[in-house]
């Protein structure tokens, strides 16, 4: 995480508490040329748009006065969605047992993306259930994780 999301998300954590709700990531990126910053909420039984639009106006004067942002950016606040990406320790504990999709740096027997259920986590380390046998993946061989719903 960067100073400038790390500033953030403690500016902004305080606020998630006062709301109920809970601040699934922040980051800060460069897209087409500007620079964005978000912020993913959650909560128990999901974020909509009243949630997002009042930490938006209770958080934008906060974050105005602390300046953590060196630079013009765009903000933004949104819900971390029902694919939402697992980063963190704790984001593998909470939806252990899950389906998650998986997309590999480089092939693994021949594949590169896998939907499987999340059956282990060690730092960083991975254990898919993937038609029922395990495929076991190392943190540097994986690019992303997210939840998997079938529609």
């Amino acid at each position: 995480m960067s100073k400038i999301t790390e500033k953030v998300w403690s500016l902004a954590q305080p606020v998630a508490d006062e709301l109920g709700l809970e601040i699934w990531d922040v980051e800060f990126v460069k897209e087409a040329g500007t620079q964005y910053l978000r912020v993913f909420l959650d909560k128990e039984g999901g974020v909509g748009i009243n949630d997002c639009e009042t930490f938006s106006r209770t958080l934008d004067p906060i974050l105005d006065e602390a300046d953590p942002v060196p630079c013009s950016y765009v903000f933004e606040v949104g819900s971390a969605g029902i694919e939402r990406e697992l980063k963190r320790p704790g984001d593998f504990e909470k939806f252990m047992g899950e389906q998650v999709s998986v997309k590999l740096y480089q092939a693994v027997n021949g594949q590169k993306n896998y939907v499987g259920e999340l059956s282990a986590y060690n730092n960083g380390d991975i254990t898919l259930t993937v038609a029922g046998k395990t495929l076991e993946l190392k943190k540097s061989q994986v690019a992303q994780v997210k939840l998997h719903v079938d529609f």
